[in-house]
């Protein structure tokens, strides 16, 4: 295993005493949330079953043996996890570089503790630098761009790639967050944008960053 990898698996470890047995869980999407699914595997970590973000998430789930429900089944959940492309100290996220940021917003909404696993490389002080990911419905792509340009960002539409929802991606380019609660109420009034990747109102609560001399958790 790779040292980035490494450092995936020992964040995802470090969330297991905030799961407890028994519990639906809340599951993300991206390569350290894969970690997390094998390690729920290999503990043999009993779930009452799974809340997934995205198809590939159910695929793995599937594959470990943990049954998957439905949110709407589920109800309001105790936990989610998931990983981020960009965090600061705080809690405020940059999500959607694997396109499943929309229900990774509502299962994050749904759930009352949201622990995100990340490795330091990830850590920032100013989000932006990681292009934020905007859904936006396919007749909406281009004007919702010219908004975003007239936000100061430069959006890249994300080609080849459609949403679990049916939906295009743009990437938004050039931007210095420094006020991500206001930025994501301004991004997510343009008409025609299904949500934005920022997570700043419903931030993560516990985050769990893995560096190479350890892992660090930070409470909000």
């Amino acid at each position: 295993m790779d040292n980035a990898s490494e450092k995936k698996r020992r964040a995802a470890q470090a969330a297991l005493p905030y799961i407890e047995s028994g519990m639906v869980l809340g599951v993300g999407t991206g390569s350290t949330v894969n970690q997390l699914i094998e390690v729920l595997k290999d503990r043999k970590i009993q779930l009452s079953g799974a809340v997934s973000s995205s198809r590939q998430t159910s695929e793995k789930l599937k594959a470990a043996g943990i049954e998957e429900l439905d949110l709407n089944t589920a109800g309001d959940l105790q936990l989610y996890i998931d990983g981020a492309d960009e965090a600061t100290a705080d809690g405020v996220l940059i999500k959607g570089g694997g396109a499943a940021l929309t229900r990774e917003k509502v299962v994050a909404a749904a759930s009352k503790r949201f622990v995100c696993i990340i490795d330091d490389s990830k850590l920032v002080p100013l989000l932006g630098a990681f292009p934020l990911p905007v859904e936006v419905i396919p007749m909406a792509r281009s004007y919702v761009a010219r908004q975003l340009v007239k936000l100061g960002g430069q959006p890249v539409w994300r080609e080849g790639v459609t949403t679990d929802n049916g939906n295009p991606i743009l990437d938004v380019h050039h931007l210095n967050i420094t006020d991500p609660k206001a930025l994501e109420s301004t991004v997510n009034q343009i008409a025609g944008v299904v949500t934005v990747g920022l997570f700043a109102w419903r931030r993560a609560d516990v985050l769990i960053v893995a560096g190479d001399g350890g892992v660090q958790i930070l409470e909000g």
